[in-house]
């Protein structure tokens, strides 16, 4: 962690009014940490650490005298422990005087993502009559905020992505019938001959595989897709060293597409772009808004068709090194996420309404805003289910 750095998070908490934001791991539980600080997730680490920056002042670590080195790269004194009465009086001496602090907590575990203290090291800081409060939003501001970069290399692997399903749809048409894995190797073939990485293979489901949101074929578990197929691509991808673009589209194996088909798809798209023109009208006026809210707009013009029920996810997710990131989610129905979305974040809208036993529908783009602006990414978005077999 760098001066700059350093400055940046004093500066963001004396904005919050908070003494301090204390980091701890345990073998690595909260990676949050790691991306935050600048450490090393790949480095042997089996014991307890902390790490304390203040609002004001230097920064101090606590260290087991096992692992003396472990926050060696960082500003500041390590204090050493080794007993568990060390360990004890050490924290008590870093938090002295303190009142009010962050940690990767979340009341009730409303945000998952980050929850990554345990109940325990709560309980410890919390007898020291010290209040701690959730990190969420700072660590929205320090880990999921992009950089100028970050937005060129997501534009890039947007462009990608994007062709990428033009191609697999042609794949289809050429060879059919084809297997739904071998689509999905077509697929992870283009992302490598594009320079691209992916943590997990593409979704390519068939019919009733379509309305399962997380199907994913295997070499061993897959369909034929045949001309008279509904198709679903759910596809996302980044460079090496960027963030992540994350799409979904469908396509029917045929040259007319059947009215079914076409009438679930227009209610996911209304709700998809009712999304959308919620996320703009706020962004260009000027107003905050809340991943619940986002979620809200969405999800209304699905229920009010009839089909509630058969939308069982969030609107919407995160997205940044990590496909889901940690940044707001457009989620009101898994969690209540109520952190403010912040500018030069990057989410994605992805309703949808899967018919169990017969097929699902998903549509998704990513959306990327900043102070004045919300852009959809991934152009152009679709606007009807795809023909396949012309």
């Amino acid at each position: 962690m760098d001066a700059d750095r350093l400055h940046e998070i004093q500066y963001a908490l004396q904005e919050e009014t908070l003494d301090g934001w204390l980091f701890y791991d345990f073998r690595g539980s909260d990676p949050l940490a790691y991306r935050i600080l600048g450490l090393d997730e790949t480095e042997l680490s089996t014991r307890r650490w902390y790490y304390f920056i203040p609002a004001e002042g230097t920064p101090v670590g606590l260290v087991s005298t096992i692992e003396p080195y472990r926050l060696d790269r960082l500003p500041g004194p390590k204090r050493p422990f080794f007993t568990w009465q060390q360990h004890a009086e050490r924290l008590a001496e870093l938090l002295r005087n303190r009142r009010r602090i962050a940690m990767q907590y979340s009341p009730g575990n409303a945000i998952p993502y980050i929850s990554r203290v345990d109940a325990g090291t709560i309980e410890t800081i919390r007898q020291l009559g010290v209040e701690v409060i959730s990190s969420a939003d700072l660590v929205q501001r320090f880990e999921a905020v992009w950089t100028q970069a970050q937005w060129q290399s997501h534009r890039r692997a947007a462009t990608v992505v994007r062709q990428t399903v033009d191609a697999a749809f042609g794949y289809l048409s050429d060879n059919a019938p084809v297997s739904e894995y071998q689509v999905q190797q077509f697929i992870l073939d283009c992302f490598a001959q594009h320079g691209l990485t992916t943590y997990y293979p593409p979704v390519v489901a068939a019919n009733a595989h379509s309305a399962d949101p997380h199907y994913t074929p295997t070499a061993e578990q897959t369909a034929l897709i045949r001309p008279g197929d509904f198709v679903l691509i759910d596809l996302w991808a980044k460079e090496p060293d960027g963030v992540y673009a994350d799409i979904t589209w469908t396509g029917f194996m045929g040259k007319v597409v059947p009215e079914r088909y076409q009438e679930i798809f227009q209610l996911v798209r209304e709700a998809r772009d009712a999304a959308i023109s919620f996320v703009q009208g706020r962004v260009t006026g000027g107003q905050t808004f809340f991943g619940h809210e986002v979620d809200a707009a969405s999800r209304s013009v699905i229920t009010n068709a009839g089909y509630g029920d058969q939308f069982f996810h969030r609107t919407g997710h995160s997205i940044g090194t990590e496909v889901h990131g940690n940044g707001a989610n457009m989620d009101g129905v898994e969690t209540r996420d109520t952190r403010r979305v912040l500018p030069h974040t990057c989410f994605s809208v992805e309703p949808g309404i899967y018919l169990a036993g017969d097929f699902g529908v998903r549509s998704e783009v990513d959306v990327y805003i900043t102070e004045n602006e919300a852009i959809v990414t991934g152009d152009p978005v679709q606007t009807e289910v795809i023909p396949i077999l012309t």
